[in-house]
This record gives structure tokens, C-alpha cells and sequence, in this order.
């Protein structure tokens, strides 16, 4: 493994370092951090990467003995969050500024075998063409629903999910300044983070992009060390989640081409407000299918509309997500304290079922929490800075309502909505040491 790794540092140094050797015109300035988390939980949690990208806990499970298997403590140590950027500087092209980015950190890509343990894995890739007024992006960059000039700083490496929109995603961006105003449009696929089903295949084979539009408003006093900027924006997605579905019981089966597809809509908006003692940040979503999203939701598999070919219906889950942040803005101490809620809205429509259990499988296979009415955290952190390093403190109180269960039901209606639930939480002790370079 660490050779292995040696050698994927050796591919991304190297080539970056002969270019500039050759070509004047280009550059890359190299930056990056190594930060280490230590962190406790009260009881256990749904997460990612050994508990490092923490969602929110887990529900009650009780044993024979009436005692929670989930309320264990834990703890962990890691330093995969660490990470390596390489901005690079190029020469004008069609009038254009050119320049780009390739990031990278250890924190792997899957979650459960462990065979990608530190694995260095792409982050950011893109390249991006500046004009006076304009600007082209190509390239693996955030989703245009995470805002990156306005988003949570906590120390947890969740960065606020799952309230703030968590995604990197291959795209094409185009962003026109008209005074104040820029108008950001965007076509984007999948890759890291995926609609339910576990591959991009849903959304390659609708043919269609992900389709964003956004308009910013902001104003910036360098002198009086003041910005204000506000936002909306929206996206489409549609999927085809299979192309076929087979009919009959073995060995009497036929398989038949099925032509099912869905679509999405999904709005934001969000606010800041930066004056010298501290800033203020706000983010209101209202979304369907936010499952790649890092969010609650997802989609319901409906009832058979076609009883020859077994095809299915598919209806987007409902949510809504809000934060807010204040921290402060200067100091070698800073504070700041965030604040998520986020809800489960259900299905526009009910579903075709009647039975409890065949409600529960049309939504427990493609859609996160769906046994989760609500899910709120409140996040207040501390940070030493020094320099280059950092020494950091943040506790997450975190809380998930979950349905409650009995004699084998759950509390769920034909909209997927919860009719009754029950309230768990976990607290987070987390201490970060990160060095800046």
C-alpha cells in the first residue's frame, strides 16, 4: 500500500514539475493541509469512512432484553482528511485567462470492505477559461448546489451534511457576471457521488444532464471589509433507474425492455452577510431525489403499471433542508456555532400499496432515511490559530427522529410520511490539529 501510494504521488508531482520546466507559460503552485481528527461518540452512528463523515445516529435496536445495541459509545483517530492541491497558471487562449486545478486527499472511495484503506483518490480535476466578464469551468468540481463561496466552516469533515448539499461532480459550468449579478448555468453527470442504486448507470442512461441555473447577487467593500450576497437557484434530474424487467416465475421467465424514467426539481437559496467582527451564513433547500446529494430521500419504487412487461413507476421523496452559521471573523481565536434541520416531506402522491411491509420495500432500498422524519444538529466549535496551524474544537449535538415500530410495522403512511416517531442523539467531542501549507 505504500508503495502504491509513493507511486500515485510520484504521477501527480512529477508531470506538473517537468512541464514548468519546459513551458514558461505554465505553473503550478502546490498547497494543501495535513490535518488529524480525534474524535467520541455517545452511541453509534450512520456515517461514513470509519465514522469520519458522520450523518446522523442511529435509530433504537432494541435486544431480547429490552437493552439498545446502538447506544455504545465509540471513538476513532484518523488522518485521511489530509490533503494535497495543485493550482496551475497557464498561458492566454482566445483572449482568456487559462488556469486549473487537481486536488486530491487519502480519504478513499468505498466504505466497506476497507480494500481502498488511505487511498488517494480525485477530488478536484478541472480547467477553467477567465475572460473580463465570463468564465468557463471543464471539469470534476463542486455541485453547483453546494455554494462554495458560502458554505458551513465547521471542523467535522461532513461540512454540514446532511444539510448542506454534499457533492463533486464532472460538469460544465459557465458563470456570466452582468454588474453585481452572475448568472450561473451548469450540465453536470455523476461519478463519486451517486443517485440510489449504487452506480451512475441511472442517470447515463436517461441521456440527460443534470441541468443547473443560479443567480447571485453580491457586493464587496475590500476597504470596509464588508460583502453581502444573496442567491437562488434550481436543478432537473432525471433518471432511468433499470432498462429491462423479467416477468414470470424460473424456469417460465421473459425478459422485456421497459421505458421507465423519472424527474426532479430541486431549488435553493442562500444568503451572507460579512462584516469585521463576524460572518453570518444562511441555506434553504427544497429538493427531491437529493440521495447523491449526501442528503435525506431518494426515490419510491410504485406499483406495476404494466403487468406484461413489469414495469414500475418511480416517485421522488420530498425534503426540506436549512442552516445557519455565525462565526467570528477575526482573532487568533475564533468561534462560530452552526445550526441544520432537516425534514422528510414524503411523496407528492400516495403510493399504490396498502400494506405496511410493501410500502417499507418501495423505499427502504432507494432512499436514504426513509424511516426518518427529521433529523437537527447544533454545532459549536472553537479554533487556535498560530500561524500555519490550527487547533481546533467543535461538539455536535445531533438528533434524528425516527418512526416508531411495533409488532413488525412501522409508522409510516401510503406518502411515505412518518405518522409517529421517537427521538435519539448522539453527541460528538471532536479535536482537529491541522497544518496549513
Amino acid at each position: 500500500m505504500k508503495k502504491t501510494t509513493r507511486y500515485y504521488l510520484l504521477l501527480f508531482v512529477l508531470p506538473a514539475f517537468l512541464y514548468t520546466q519546459e513551458k514558461q507559460d505554465f505553473g503550478i503552485i502546490f498547497s494543501g493541509f495535513v490535518k488529524s481528527d480525534f474524535f467520541w461518540d455517545s452511541r453509534q452512528n450512520v456515517n461514513i469512512r470509519e465514522g469520519h463523515f458522520l450523518l446522523y445516529p442511529s435509530p433504537v435496536l432494541k435486544d431480547p432484553l429490552n437493552k439498545d445495541i446502538n447506544a455504545q459509545q465509540s471513538l476513532n483517530f484518523l488522518s485521511i482528511q489530509s490533503r494535497l492541491t495543485g493550482k496551475i497558471s497557464g498561458p492566454a487562449v482566445l483572449d482568456a485567462k487559462t488556469s486549473g486545478v487537481l486536488e486530491a486527499d487519502f480519504f478513499g472511495n468505498e466504505n466497506g470492505s476497507f480494500q481502498d484503506v488511505n487511498g488517494f483518490r480525485l477530488r478536484h480535476a478541472f480547467t477553467k477559461l477567465n475572460w473580463e466578464k465570463t468564465e468557463l469551468l471543464f471539469g470534476q468540481f463542486w455541485t453547483p448546489l453546494f455554494v462554495h463561496s458560502s458554505f458551513p466552516g465547521v471542523i467535522s469533515f461532513n461540512t454540514g451534511a446532511p444539510f448542506q448539499a454534499f457533492s463533486r461532480n464532472p460538469q460544465i459550468r459557465i458563470t456570466q457576471k452582468i454588474d453585481d449579478v452572475s448568472i450561473i448555468a451548469a450540465l453536470a453527470t455523476q461519478r463519486d457521488f451517486q443517485s440510489s442504486g449504487g452506480n451512475t448507470q441511472s442517470l447515463r442512461n436517461s441521456a440527460i444532464p443534470e441541468i443547473h441555473l443560479q443567480f447571485h447577487w453580491s457586493q464587496k467593500n475590500d476597504s470596509a471589509k464588508t460583502e453581502y450576497a444573496l442567491g437562488i437557484g434550481g436543478e432537473y434530474m432525471n433518471l432511468r433507474p433499470r432498462l429491462s424487467s423479467t416477468v414470470g416465475i424460473s424456469p417460465s421467465t421473459a425478459t422485456f425492455k421497459v421505458d421507465e424514467s423519472f424527474g426532479s426539481f430541486t431549488a435553493l437559496g442562500f444568503g451572507k452577510l460579512v462584516l469585521p467582527a463576524f460572518t453570518v451564513k444562511v441555506y434553504a433547500l427544497l429538493g427531491q431525489n437529493t440521495f447523491d446529494d449526501v442528503m435525506l430521500g431518494g426515490y419510491a419504487v410504485d406499483t406495476i403499471y404494466n403487468s406484461t412487461t413489469g414495469s414500475v413507476k418511480y416517485l421522488p421523496i420530498n425534503i426540506l433542508s436549512t442552516w445557519f452559521e455565525i462565526v467570528t471573523s477575526s482573532g487568533d481565536i475564533q468561534y462560530g456555532i452552526f445550526a441544520g434541520y432537516t425534514k422528510n416531506l414524503g411523496l407528492s402522491k400516495e403510493l399504490g400499496f396498502i400494506k405496511n411491509s410493501n410500502i417499507i420495500s418501495a423505499l427502504q432500498n432507494t432512499t436514504r432515511g426513509f424511516d426518518i422524519n427529521s433529523v437537527f444538529r447544533i454545532a459549536p466549535r472553537i479554533v487556535f490559530i498560530s500561524g500555519n496551524l490550527h487547533l481546533s474544537g467543535e461538539i455536535e449535538y445531533t438528533t434524528a427522529e425516527y418512526a416508531t415500530r411495533k409488532s413488525g410495522e412501522i409508522s409510516i403512511d401510503r406518502k411515505g410520511k412518518i405518522t409517529q416517531a421517537e427521538s435519539v442523539a448522539n453527541i460528538r467531542t471532536l479535536f482537529a490539529v491541522t497544518l496549513f501549507f
